[in-house]
């Protein structure tokens, strides 16, 4: 993740040995959505991407050494990064596809994004990349927080997690899309133990990932 001043992509410190992983961002899709309404989104999808790229990258999840949850706009985009990618090199994308696409240029920046059930066929493995993409930045920094405030079982619980993750990247993320969507939400959970000393939550996520 970026640092505010210096731009290095990883955490800093703010104060004394204080962790700090996030940088202010913000996602604006207006003009990719104009683009999409008049036909020539192929011709913005570079520009998309690279939004979509840097907007990732200086997000972080600790602010001053305070663990933030993994909020749904970073999840959105996320997945749009991977999935308007695979969609420009469709062959013959049908209409539900371009729909998805849609779907998600139209309410990624405000942190909605189709349910698992509205993913296409084609777009799937794209969805199932982000998910994982998504988790995995949330555990790292989830880590790097354990490093100053030690936890076990959360720690293991994270090895857990890597290990589902690294599944998911070697097939590409051809895998259902409710199967990707719960390394999201195991790693959300994760986070909320640590932040709300909620072992129910560790334990959904245990169990979640069994």
């Amino acid at each position: 993740m970026a640092c505010p001043d210096c731009e290095s992509l990883r955490s800093v410190g703010v104060g004394d040995h204080t962790l700090h992983t996030d940088s202010p961002a913000t996602l604006d899709l207006t003009p990719y959505r104009t683009a999409a309404a008049e036909e020539r989104l192929a011709d913005t999808v570079d520009d998309c991407k690279r939004d979509l790229r840097a907007y990732v990258r200086r997000r972080g999840f600790v602010d001053g050494g305070r663990l933030r949850p993994l909020d749904e706009t970073v999840v959105a985009a996320a997945e749009l990064l991977q999935v308007i990618d695979a969609f420009d090199r469709l062959r013959s994308a049908t209409d539900a596809d371009h729909a998805y696409v849609l779907a998600l240029l139209r309410d990624a920046d405000r942190g909605e994004r189709p349910g698992p059930s509205a993913v296409t066929d084609d777009l799937a493995p794209a969805r199932g990349l982000g998910d994982a993409n998504a988790a995995d930045d949330y555990r790292r920094d989830l880590l790097a927080w354990l490093d100053e405030h030690p936890d076990p079982e959360a720690r293991r619980t994270l090895g857990t997690l890597r290990e589902r993750i690294k599944r998911v990247e070697a097939l590409e993320g051809d895998v259902p899309p409710s199967d990707a969507e719960s390394l999201v939400a195991a790693a959300r959970e994760v986070g909320t133990s640590l932040r709300e000393d909620d072992e129910t939550a560790l334990a959904a996520a245990r169990d979640r990932l069994r």
